[in-house]
C-alpha cells in the first residue's frame, strides 16, 4: 500500500516554530520530487516548498527564509521546519510525492492542520 502520513500539525503563536513531517511508505522514496503544499480556508492550494531525490530545493516567496525543507531517503521520511510563523500561515498542509517524470501519478497525504494564533 502507498501511503503518505503527515504530522507535526498544531496550533502555534505567532513568531513560534514548528517541524512537519510526512512519512512514506510503498514507494522507491529517493526517486521522488517531495514536496508541502498548503490550503487555506476559501483559498486555492499553494506550493510550499519541494524538494528533488539530489537535494535542490524552491520554495514559495511567502516562506523563503522562514521555512526549511528537507529529506531523509533512509527514513522515508520529509520535513518542513516552519520558524517565524505568521497567522497568514494557518493552512491544512499537505505532503505530495511526485514522479510524473516517470509517468506515475502523484500521491498525497491526508493533511495535517497548522493553526497560528495567539
Amino acid at each position: 500500500q502507498v501511503h503518505l502520513v503527515e504530522s507535526g500539525g498544531c496550533l502555534v503563536q505567532p513568531g513560534g516554530s514548528l517541524r512537519l513531517s510526512c512519512s512514506a511508505s510503498g514507494i522507491i522514496f529517493y526517486l521522488y520530487l517531495m514536496g508541502w503544499y498548503r490550503q487555506a480556508p476559501g483559498q486555492q492550494p499553494e506550493l510550499v516548498a519541494t524538494i528533488t531525490s539530489g537535494n535542490s530545493t524552491n520554495y514559495a516567496e511567502s516562506v523563503k527564509g522562514r521555512f526549511t525543507i528537507s529529506r531523509d531517503n533512509a527514513k522515508k521520511t520529509v520535513y518542513l521546519q516552519m520558524n517565524s510563523l505568521k497567522p497568514e500561515d494557518t493552512a491544512v498542509y499537505y505532503c505530495n510525492a511526485d514522479l510524473r517524470r516517470l509517468g506515475v501519478s502523484p500521491i498525497w497525504g491526508q493533511g495535517t492542520q497548522v493553526t497560528v494564533s495567539s
